[in-house]
């Protein structure tokens, strides 16, 4: 059985960016995670104030920074190829014990798929989040970024629910 190997990595181990062009044009669709943890103080002025702060409306700005930096993932990320994304949908929703779920789903008809563009997403819109909420803590907390699912191209996955680590 061949041992796995890096992608971005041609035959002399040197960094290189993955020739795709081969590959069959799918429809290639990602959801990723954000978790963003708020102190309790924070949280509940959070949502005592409808979710804004003298920045401006919190979610609906972190929806569109998730947005926008999806789009650009591969100006961000090495050897990422641009991608003409057809949908980028963000949901944002404040939880029970200061936690706001950051989702972002991603999909394309393309040769290459879009993991990256859905984590870059849902972690630029909790960044965003963080920083429209540092005047009131720095004890925010961004946690488990993370791919959830995504399919389309030669391997499928999906995070199995409640899994820590995978």
């Amino acid at each position: 059985m061949p041992r796995p190997r890096l992608s971005h990595l041609d035959a002399s181990n040197r960094p290189t960016m993955v020739d795709v062009g081969a590959k069959e044009v799918t429809q290639r669709v990602a959801e990723a995670r954000a978790r963003v943890r708020l102190p309790p103080a924070v949280a509940r002025a959070l949502r005592a104030s409808g979710h804004r702060t003298s920045k401006g409306p919190v979610f609906d700005t972190a929806i569109l920074a998730g947005v926008m930096a999806a789009k650009r993932t591969h100006e961000l990320i090495p050897f990422c190829h641009p991608l003409p994304l057809e949908s980028c949908q963000i949901e944002i929703e404040q939880r029970a014990a200061g936690t706001i779920e950051v989702r972002c789903r991603v999909s394309v008809h393309h040769r290459t798929g879009v993991e990256m563009e859905a984590l870059t997403g849902a972690a630029v819109a909790a960044l965003t989040i963080y920083d429209m909420c540092k005047a009131l803590s720095h004890d925010i907390e961004i946690a488990e970024v993370r791919l959830l699912e995504k399919s389309g191209g030669r391997r499928g996955y999906r995070r199995a629910r409640g899994a820590r680590r995978s």
